[in-house]
């Protein structure tokens, strides 16, 4: 049901007349533990209208920093469900270097839960949104560059190489 729901989301996000709109949609769904991609989203508005290049960007970044938002205060929920914190390497990390951690959230499959762990940890809040926000927009300024800039038979060699 679930995949049911995620398809049917795309594909109405999918229409031209809500580029942007989507983009955001998209990219804060993803910053979330749903399992998505923005970066297809984005790439698909920046190369449909190249104008649109710093807009999506920005968008996108917005989006992506707003989930992680919701990632980081549902740790701090979590905390207050779950009595006993496990200590990990990862929360001596994070409680090591801080804040600055969070310019990995933009990292897949460890991003996500980093956010939600240092709202656990209860990491100063504005600091940890100023540097997710920081790495998810460089993120997405290196993955739209390299993929207008990169020859479309490059990426078709590597994807024909895996």
């Amino acid at each position: 049901m679930i995949d049911a729901v995620v398809q049917w989301l795309l594909a109405v996000l999918a229409a031209p007349q809500v580029g942007l709109s989507s983009v955001f949609v998209i990219s804060f769904l993803s910053a979330t533990l749903l399992p998505l991609g923005s970066e297809p989203a984005v790439f698909a508005v920046i190369k449909a209208n190249t104008a649109l290049f710093w807009p999506a960007i920005l968008v996108a970044t917005t989006g992506n920093t707003l989930g992680g938002i919701v990632n980081y205060w549902m740790g701090i929920g979590a905390k207050q469900v779950f009595a006993r914190e496990k200590q990990t390497r990862w929360f001596g990390w994070l409680q090591r270097f801080g804040a600055k951690t969070m310019l990995l959230a933009w990292l897949p499959g460890i991003g996500d839960p980093l956010c939600l762990l240092a709202g656990w940890l209860k990491l100063p809040f504005w600091p940890c949104v100023l540097y997710m926000a920081i790495g998810k927009f460089l993120r997405y300024v290196t993955i739209s560059w390299l993929l207008l800039h990169v020859p479309d038979g490059v990426w078709q060699y590597l994807i024909h190489l895996f």
